[in-house]
């Protein structure tokens, strides 16, 4: 006697749970029969509330062999300016940047960054990581230090 598990095949897995197979498709409808439907006609559709839906319209040109239909179809509408969000401030496009340094700070200052953070986003509406603030504050210091030199803040603060 083995003990080997016994399993279902696929073909007990997969097989087909209605009683009557689905219809074939034979043959796509031609396009004469597509234009001679009601709906591309402008024959108001009716929905199942009672109300009637808008009827299609016929944009003629831009036909192409390649496609027949493609003369009535409409472009799609442009996309709609997305509204600003109260209290949100607008998303910018993330940088990516091609160089790292690790930095090594302590709890304090870290909580400071952090307070920095938060302070920004509820008071001021501007939204940036911590990352971003602190390649920001560099920014600012190196421009300090390229335009005042030794009178400028970090070299003030270095000398200490």
């Amino acid at each position: 006697m083995t003990r080997r598990p016994v399993l279902p095949g696929a073909a007990e897995l997969f097989r087909r749970t209605d009683a009557a197979p689905a219809p074939e498709v034979t043959e796509l409808p031609s396009i004469s029969a597509t234009v001679s439907s009601p709906a591309l006609r402008g024959a108001p559709a009716r929905r199942g509330d009672g109300d009637t839906a808008a009827p299609l319209t016929l944009v003629p040109g831009g036909a192409d062999d390649a496609d027949p239909l493609a003369g009535f179809r409409t472009p799609p509408p442009a996309p709609a300016p997305a509204p600003a969000r109260r209290g949100r401030a607008q998303r910018t496009e993330r940088t990516k940047h091609d160089e790292k340094i690790t930095v090594y700070i302590s709890a304090d200052e870290l909580l400071a960054l952090e307070s920095a953070r938060l302070t920004l986003r509820g008071q001021h509406g501007v939204a940036a990581d911590r990352g971003r603030i602190v390649r920001e504050a560099i920014n600012v210091l190196l421009a300090d230090l390229a335009e005042r030199g030794e009178d400028s803040v970090l070299v003030q603060r270095l000398r200490k």
